[in-house]
C-alpha cells in the first residue's frame, strides 16, 4: 500500500469516527432533552401525599397510581441520578399538567411541597375540631385533642381547655400538610392576634368584655341564627341581659349542656340540666364558647347595637327569623304563637 492510499484511508477513518461521535453526541443530547422536557401524562392536577417515613417504593407506587410516570426507565434514571431514592421527603405535592419528569423529580427531592387551603368552619367541641384537623392534615387528631385539653398548653396562649376553641378564627388558611401540632397552634395563635386587631380590641373595651368573652357570646348568637342581618339584634338582647345581671336563658347553651344538638324543642327537663353551660341556671356567660363562631357573629356582638329588647323568640312562620320583645308580656305572646305552631307541626322534641 502506498503512503498516499494509506493517508486517504486514515482520513476516511477519522471522518467516520467523527461522524459516529457526532451521532452519539446528538443522541445523548436528544436523550437528555427528552428526559428534561418530557411532560407528565396527566390532564388535571394530581395530589401526591407522602407520609412521614415513606419509602421510595411507596412513593413510586403513589406516582404510578396517579399516572405521573411517563417512562419507568426514564423516571428511575432521573430519580437515581438525583438520589431521590435515598432522600424521600414527606409532604403534599401537586403535579400539574405540563410539568416535566425532571421538574417533578426535583420537586420531590427538594421537598417543595404545596400548601393546602384549610377552611375552618363551625365546630362545637375540641373533639370535633381535632377530628376535622386529623382528617385534613397529617397530624394525629387524638394528639391534637390532648394538646387542646391540656391546661398547660392552653395557658401558653392565654386560654383554658374550655376557651381554646375560640383561638381558631373561621377563615381559610394556607397550611402545609406535614405541619406539626405545636407549630399549627403557634400559627393559629398568630392568626388570632391578627384578627383581634386594635379596632376590635377597642370595641371589646367599649362593651366591657374581653375578646374571649365576646367570642363566647358570639358562639351563642351563632347557634341562635344563621341570618346575618339579624345577629346584631340578637346580640343586643344578650348584652342587655348581661348588663342588667339577668340570666341569659339561651336555649343553645342548654343543648350544649345536654349534649344533644339535634333538639328542636327545649323542655323543662332540659332546663334543669346541672351544668355551668346552662344559662337558665347560672348567671353570666358560660365557661367557654359553645361553638366556633363565624366572623359575622363576632362582629355582630362588637356592633353593640342599641336596643331595649330583653327577649326574642323564633317566628311562628319558621322563616328562621325572630320576634323581639321588651317586656315579659310581649315575649309570652310571641312564645305562645311559636309553641302553637310547633304543636301544629307535631314537633315535640
Amino acid at each position: 500500500m502506498t503512503k498516499k492510499s494509506s493517508k486517504a484511508k486514515n482520513q476516511k477513518l477519522l471522518i467516520a469516527v467523527g461522524i459516529l461521535a457526532g451521532v452519539l453526541l446528538l443522541l445523548a443530547l436528544f436523550g437528555r432533552y427528552v428526559l428534561k422536557h418530557q411532560q407528565l401524562p396527566i390532564d388535571e392536577e394530581q395530589v401526591i401525599l407522602v407520609p412521614s417515613g415513606s419509602s421510595y417504593d411507596a412513593l413510586c407506587d403513589s406516582l404510578r397510581v396517579h399516572n405521573c410516570i411517563t417512562s419507568e426507565s426514564m423516571f428511575q434514571s432521573m430519580a437515581h441520578a438525583r438520589k431521590l431514592n435515598k432522600h424521600v421527603k414527606a409532604g403534599r405535592y401537586v403535579m400539574r399538567p405540563g410539568m416535566t419528569t425532571m421538574r417533578m423529580v426535583n420537586k420531590l427531592y427538594y421537598g417543595n411541597q404545596d400548601a393546602l387551603k384549610l377552611t375552618i368552619n363551625r365546630y362545637r367541641t375540641n373533639a370535633q375540631f381535632a377530628a376535622f384537623i386529623g382528617k385534613r392534615l397529617e397530624m394525629d387528631g387524638d394528639n391534637l385533642l390532648a394538646m387542646l385539653n391540656s391546661e398547660e398548653i392552653a395557658a401558653r396562649y392565654g386560654f383554658t381547655p374550655a376557651t381554646i376553641l375560640g383561638m381558631f378564627v373561621q377563615n381559610s388558611y394556607d397550611i402545609y400538610w406535614t405541619i406539626e401540632p405545636q407549630k399549627f397552634l403557634d400559627k393559629m395563635y398568630k392568626e388570632y392576634n391578627r384578627f383581634w386587631n386594635g379596632t376590635r380590641k377597642a370595641e371589646c373595651e367599649a362593651l366591657g368584655l374581653t375578646p374571649q368573652e365576646v367570642t363566647i357570646l358570639a358562639s351563642i348568637v351563632d347557634e341562635e341564627t344563621n341570618k346575618n342581618d339579624e345577629k346584631a339584634k340578637i346580640a343586643s338582647v344578650y348584652l342587655n341581659r348581661l348588663h342588667r345581671g339577668m340570666l341569659l336563658q339561651a336555649d343553645p347553651t342548654v343543648k350544649y349542656a345536654v349534649g344533644d344538638f339535634t333538639l328542636r324543642r327545649i323542655l323543662l327537663k332540659h332546663l334543669a340540666t346541672p351544668s355551668p353551660y346552662n344559662t337558665y341556671l347560672y348567671k353570666g356567660l358560660p365557661p367557654g364558647p359553645i361553638c366556633l363562631p363565624s366572623v359575622a357573629s363576632i362582629d355582630a356582638v362588637l356592633a353593640n347595637l342599641p336596643t331595649k329588647y330583653l327577649y326574642f323568640c323564633a317566628k311562628e312562620d319558621f322563616s328562621g327569623y325572630h320576634n323581639f320583645a321588651e317586656t315579659p308580656a310581649q315575649h309570652a305572646a310571641n312564645a305562645a304563637r311559636f309553641h302553637a305552631a310547633m304543636n301544629a307541626r307535631k314537633i315535640y322534641k
